[in-house]
């Protein structure tokens, strides 16, 4: 072996000599040499310059409809369930497949069509005709199908169709929690509520990336008690039908945690249908008006809730204490307007009678005793003039004047004149209740140290067991009596504000509040109703009275239980009956 290698080395370096000494084999070798160099270089050239062409091909190309494949980059992408805090679904992927035609290998478009339409319902023709004809590589024609759909379009044997594997996202419990739990768009990416805080959270990128294709993602776990949820969806949305309103919503929140245990909003809609065609092809937008969270994306005049706040200042400051006498006999003129009560009692009152008798005259007077900058610093520290930090998308920013006036003062502290959520203004009540600690409202799972270590205190200890003697007297004697429920030892405030139509009051039209917490000898929850712009209510009245507080007492009524409340009769030194669930 060794000697043939050492003949072939040889023979490679082998040159006949001339009489002269010249190599006779080595010019011959030098010219081959150059000849292969040069059929390489060509080759090369021709290459690259085939390469180059079809580049400027590419580039001078009309652009085709591949923008269909956009939704195929990430078909199989996973999104996490999303559970209640007791495990229950609220959101899950469903694996589907997707229809496409590649046009170039179509034969016979029309038959293609016809052929479809017996297996696809309400298949748009003329679209579906666009596509097919369009000449391009590849086109959508149905996403998300079902497998009966899949074998039967299979059957029919089309050449150019094919199929690909997509998750669709499915919602089992339908509308009773969609502003909360959001929905997606039909790549599966979040478009509202906490679909869409889990996109902006690092789902996005991790879809980019291709690391959520098929794998099993940690499910989520809301605050949401699902049974709670659909008790409350199910007061609102029969509220709304029986008072004849415009629309209706409640929240249920844990004054120790911050937690939203269940928040609902009427109209609402199907996540699983977020949207819907009418007969003539056109969207239907009353159905997506449904989409529209009045709980936190939008602001609203509280109403008489805020007499709460008002008289909570009052203490706080030192203004006041609950044996103070405000002087309710007559109306007060400022900057051009009279401040009278409705129903007034035209007699000095007591604090607790300023708060039964829901008197602006004495919250328009505790206001004036603190004064404008302090009333203004006041709401501001309870958050209620400040966007809430929540982890729900789109929360509505509070409006309050440009400039504070006396007569702007006087006004707020009745709840007329700066708008807010109604999910905040749960949040900043149950500030008043738990013992002065303003806690951020969550919709994620939060334990009583942690809501511990971000709370604020923003009121005095002594001041929030003021305000608890205040709501508990008036849901015995006043207007919380509507959302009274036996046992529970409910307190609250009604709240019934003028409407603003077009930048004016209707005397005729209300937003109706009902601010509730229990059980008041320890609060635990805070409970918010409203009933936006009622016919009618409860003995016909169109009161927040006969409206907002029926609301509360029915979700309390139906799930104080399984909040886990008790029911107590009789008092706490002479207890009759404890049922305990």
């Amino acid at each position: 072996m060794i000697a043939l290698v050492i003949r072939l080395k040889s023979r490679a370096h082998f040159a006949v000599q001339s009489k002269n000494g010249a190599f006779i084999g080595s010019g011959r070798r030098r010219k081959d040499a150059r000849q292969r160099i040069g059929i390489l270089i060509a080759i090369f050239a021709v290459a690259f310059l085939a390469v180059g062409g079809r580049l400027i091909q590419y580039g001078l190309d009309e652009v085709t409809a591949t923008a269909s494949l956009q939704g195929d980059l990430s078909a199989m992408a996973s999104r996490p369930d999303i559970l209640d805090r007791n495990g229950l679904m609220l959101a899950t992927d469903l694996d589907m497949v997707s229809l496409y035609a590649e046009p170039r290998r179509i034969i016979d478009p029309d038959e293609a069509i016809e052929k479809l339409a017996t297996v696809i319902p309400n298949l748009d023709w003329s679209e579906t005709n666009r596509r097919l004809r369009s000449g391009t590589a590849f086109q959508w024609l149905r996403r998300h199908l079902t497998p009966r759909q899949q074998a039967d379009i299979m059957a029919l044997g089309i050449p150019g169709l094919g199929f690909r594997p997509e998750k669709r996202r499915f919602y089992p419990g339908g509308a009773i929690a969609s502003h909360i739990v959001g929905h997606v768009n039909i790549d599966n990416m979040g478009l509202a509520g906490m679909e869409r805080y889990l996109d902006q959270q690092g789902l996005i990128a991790l879809r980019e990336a291709g690391l959520t294709g098929g794998m099993a993602l940690e499910p989520v776990r809301l605050s949401i008690d699902l049974r709670v949820q659909a008790i409350v969806r199910d007061v609102v949305a029969k509220a709304m039908t029986d008072y004849q309103a415009e629309a209706a919503g409640a929240v249920v929140l844990d004054v120790e945690t911050g937690e939203v245990l269940a928040m609902a909003s009427v109209p609402d809609y199907d996540p699983n249908v977020p949207s819907r065609q009418l007969a003539d092809g056109s969207v239907d937008k009353e159905y997506e008006k449904g989409w529209f969270n009045r709980m936190s994306n939008a602001t609203f005049e509280m109403g008489s809730t805020f007499k709460a706040f008002t008289l909570a200042m009052g203490l706080d400051a030192g203004s006041i204490n609950l044996n103070s006498v405000i002087d309710a006999t007559r109306p007060i003129r400022m900057g051009g307007f009279t401040i009278k009560d409705f129903r007034g009692k035209r007699r000095p009152l007591s604090i607790p009678e300023v708060f039964q008798y829901s008197s602006n005259i004495g919250t328009a007077t505790i206001a004036d005793m603190v004064g404008i900058e302090g009333h203004q610093a006041f709401l501001t520290k309870l958050g209620l003039l400040t966007r809430m930090d929540t982890e729900m998308p789109g929360i509505a920013t509070p409006t309050q004047p440009r400039t504070w006036r006396k007569i702007n003062s006087a006004t707020i502290s009745y709840g007329h004149g700066a708008a807010t959520t109604p999910l905040q203004t749960a949040v900043a009540a149950a500030a008043l209740l738990n013992g002065g600690s303003l806690i951020s409202p969550t919709f994620m799972p939060r334990s009583r140290e942690q809501a511990a270590g971000g709370a604020v205190q923003v009121l005095a200890e002594k001041t929030s067991a003021d305000m608890r003697y205040l709501f508990t007297w008036n849901g015995l004697n006043g207007s919380g009596r509507s959302a009274q429920v036996p046992g529970f030892r409910v307190g609250g405030k009604t709240g019934t504000a003028d409407k603003v139509i077009n930048g004016r009051y209707a005397t005729n039209i209300n937003f109706n509040a009902f601010l509730a917490g229990f059980p008041m000898d320890k609060p635990r929850y805070v409970v918010l109703s409203i009933v936006d712009a009622p016919l009618t209510g409860e003995r016909g009245g169109r009161l927040a009275a006969y409206t907002a507080g029926p609301v509360v007492r029915e979700i309390i009524r139906r799930s104080g239980a399984m909040l886990g409340v008790q029911s107590r009769f009789g008092t706490e030194d002479d207890p009759q009956l404890l049922i305990d669930y």
